[in-house]
């Protein structure tokens, strides 16, 4: 009887392994099966053009009506339409008046490195901005384009750097560096400048202008496969800053710019 009853408890405890075991294999393989089909979903979507990922990195560069500038762009899909987007550009203004000069001797030999008659300041800006990108139309197919529509805003840094010419003081006959000022302003306006002050002067003398920005655009993105951006960005953007944004001596300065852009973009989605 004895005997009996281990041979009973034994055949249970046998069952009972099994039917875990077999518990346990039932559950890995509807795990592999829901893995399988999420990646046959994603293959699906992506052969007819649905654009889907968890992450992009986007670089780009733009050609803006007042200027040029780079990006880095950072998209976190929250659906299949919507992706939260951070962002952060990187321009340079130019004054419509700006107009580059190159001094010359009897009209045919040049002197001195190109400069802008008038320039006071260099103007920079940093924007830091969070947005949405909305895709308005899938792909269709690998050789189509998707379109997105794409609005952010936030933070906007401008950096002053001052503009140096290089001049000759008709006083004295000293050539020296000068940038612009109430002492200076018949030196630096004045017919005997010679040339640019050249890149590297400035750089430690930037002053910080604090402001905030908006910009919408459409997005058309017309790379063949959905691991890779590539596309082109057009729209409009404006920034207003605290105070008045000095670049051009004798023009009227302004606070609030408003320009409209072309970006190329090129990165990477996963």
């Amino acid at each position: 009887m004895k005997k009996l009853s281990l041979l009973l408890l034994a055949t249970a405890i046998i069952v009972s392994v099994s039917a875990q075991d077999t518990t346990r294999s039932n559950s890995k393989s509807d795990r592999k099966e829901a893995r399988r089909q999420k990646i046959n979903n994603l293959i699906r979507q992506a052969e007819e053009g649905v654009l889907v990922y968890r992450k992009q990195s986007i670089f780009g560069v733009q050609g803006r009506s007042n200027g040029y500038g780079v990006f880095y762009e950072l998209g976190r899909m929250k659906t299949n339409r919507k992706t939260n987007i951070y962002r952060i550009d990187i321009t340079e203004i130019k004054h419509q008046k700006e107009e580059k000069v190159q001094n010359a001797a009897n009209g045919f030999i040049f002197f001195g490195n190109p400069y802008i008659y008038g320039k006071v300041n260099n103007f920079y800006q940093v924007t830091l901005g969070f947005g949405q990108q909305h895709i308005l139309g899938q792909k269709g197919n690998k050789n189509g384009v998707a379109v997105s529509a794409i609005y952010n805003g936030g933070l906007a840094i401008g950096l002053l750097r001052p503009y140096y010419l290089e001049v000759q003081d008709p006083l004295t006959s000293e050539t020296k560096l000068i940038k612009y000022s109430s002492a200076d302003s018949a030196l630096f306006l004045g017919p005997t400048i010679i040339g640019g002050g050249g890149l590297g002067k400035g750089w430690g003398e930037m002053k910080m202008k604090p402001g905030a920005f908006v910009k919408t655009a459409l997005r058309f993105d017309y790379g063949r496969f959905n691991e890779v951006v590539s596309g082109i960005e057009v729209g409009l953007s404006g920034e207003f800053y605290a105070s008045k944004i000095p670049i051009m001596a004798s023009q009227k300065d302004r606070q609030f710019f408003f320009q409209a852009y072309i970006s190329f973009l090129f990165g990477r989605r996963r």
